[in-house]
């Protein structure tokens, strides 16, 4: 059975799990929208796009991706699939094809994010180690979360996903907002990308622009009402 009201395929970024939507699936399922909010692998932008294309894939019917952060990497390549009829970048990189994250972001002056990363390992196959990130959890309330109260945002910091530090430098294969209608919020107020990335990419990639005054990176934890409102926008335009 098919639908023409898009389901909404919520797709988280690092340092965060599908958790960090409730706020706004809430919002959404409760306008009736379809929503799932499967949990992003955070181990490289091409392995971790293939599998946002694959469950993008397997929903019946039209998909609006929805992708913050490092998500929104994803969905730029994922949002090729046939059925993507829509992208929403919340808080997000927004890349283009052969562009990857560190590329991105070095044109523009860092984020405090950068310097308070804390380098972890972990294995892989054939018997070597891979390096993955998170934030350190001193810094973590001001880096990601600044508008959230602290006793969520100690939880954040202690349930946070590393990712995969291989991903800074791989490249999209593909821009899926060249051929689809996109949205962007641009959190004002994010110490993680600095704003300017996000204002950047969104402009570029001719997005309809949502500048949320003040909001930190964790954007749809503080603010989900208003993110779902972009989405609903999007899910009403591509119906």
């Amino acid at each position: 059975m098919t639908t023409t009201t898009p389901t909404v395929l919520l797709v988280h970024g690092a340092f965060a799990d599908a958790g960090s939507w409730t706020g706004v699936i809430d919002h959404l399922q409760r306008h009736g929208i379809p929503v799932i909010a499967p949990p992003n692998p955070l181990r490289g932008l091409a392995s971790d796009a293939a599998y946002v294309a694959s469950v993008a894939s397997q929903i019946d019917g039209p998909v609006v991706l929805v992708g913050h952060s490092y998500g929104g990497a994803l969905i730029t390549v994922a949002g090729t699939a046939e059925n993507v009829v829509g992208l929403v970048y919340v808080a997000a990189y927004v890349l283009e094809e052969g562009e990857s994250l560190g590329e991105l972001q070095g044109r523009f002056p860092a984020s405090p994010l950068v310097s308070n990363l804390q380098e972890w390992t972990y294995p892989v196959p054939g018997g070597d180690v891979a390096v993955e990130v998170t934030i350190t959890e001193d810094a973590f309330p001001a880096v990601f979360a600044a508008d959230v109260p602290a006793e969520t945002t100690k939880a954040l910091a202690a349930a946070q996903r590393p990712l995969a530090a291989a991903a800074f430098e791989e490249t999209a294969s593909a821009a899926a907002w060249r051929t689809k209608p996109s949205w962007a919020v641009v959190a004002s107020g994010d110490q993680a990308i600095n704003p300017e990335v996000e204002r950047f990419g969104a402009e570029r990639a001719g997005a309809t622009i949502v500048e949320l005054e003040g909001a930190s990176h964790a954007v749809a934890v503080s603010r989900p009402a208003e993110v779902a409102d972009v989405i609903r926008e999007a899910v009403g335009a591509t119906s």
